[in-house]
């Protein structure tokens, strides 16, 4: 397959402009996921299917972009960005969803989600896979090992983070407490920090339109999900470490 340029742009332009569509609904009410799931909504999916079927999109389609290739991948710099990628989303799909102890998700929000990592994973996929250029010298360069490292650290913090939160509550419980440890010592999303500090590094990594996009709609996504936790923990909890932050250590 040889590659489409101009469908590369035009999803890339998609997902930003979804990015700032989202992030002004978010300025407004955060998501309805997760604990601010309406009680009263009848249609919803329980957690680990809906984190297994949402995200195993984002890992299937460029696998299937790989295996209907008529050629292998171009460069090994291409490889081992397409199988960060896949990474991330192995875990999410086959890991993540397995553990997780989240509320059911409503019906509405897993169709959507769905959607997005399809056209996420395609254009992706099909961004290293036809369009990427990398020159034999790859693994030299300073910009590729500098984006590699913080996607790698990024993963590491949210993985972490997510074992912290799973072990506030036991099977069953719904109730809230205080993280800490870790990341939750400087921010209240230090999960959602560390994912957008991998698709930072991602971004960094191939330098590119495709990916710099998917970079700016998870910030726009999880950025303000990370405020929205922050003014509910402080809400929630008087004695609330006041010295965190939302989701930027020392900043934001």
């Amino acid at each position: 397959m040889l590659c489409q340029q101009p469908l590369v742009h035009g999803l890339s332009c998609a997902i930003v402009l979804a990015a700032l569509l989202l992030l002004l609904r978010q300025r407004r009410a955060g998501a309805r996921y997760g604990r601010y799931v309406d009680p009263g909504l009848r249609r919803t999916c329980p957690a680990r299917v809906a984190w297994f079927a949402q995200e195993l999109p984002a890992l299937l389609v460029p696998l299937l972009l790989l295996w209907s290739s008529a050629s292998p991948p171009s460069s090994a710099g291409t490889t081992l960005l397409l199988c960060t990628f896949c990474l991330h989303y192995f875990h999410r799909t086959f890991i993540y969803a397995l553990l997780t102890r989240g509320r059911p998700c409503p019906v509405h929000i897993v169709v959507c989600s769905v959607i997005f990592c399809s056209i996420n994973g395609f254009l992706q996929g099909h961004y290293l896979l036809h369009c990427a250029h990398f020159q034999h010298t790859w693994l030299t360069n300073f910009r590729i090992a500098a984006g590699l490292l913080l996607f790698y650290l990024g993963m590491a913090i949210n993985i972490h983070s997510d074992v912290i939160l799973r072990n506030l509550r036991r099977p069953g419980e719904v109730v809230y407490r205080i993280p800490r440890g870790g990341m939750f010592e400087y921010v209240s999303g230090a999960n959602l920090f560390g994912e957008i500090l991998e698709w930072l590094g991602y971004a960094v990594a191939t330098w590119s339109l495709a990916s710099f996009s998917f970079t700016f709609f998870t910030m726009c996504s999880i950025g303000p999900r990370a405020y929205h936790h922050h003014r509910d923990y402080l809400h929630k909890f008087k004695d609330y470490p006041r010295s965190r932050k939302a989701v930027i250590p020392f900043l934001l």
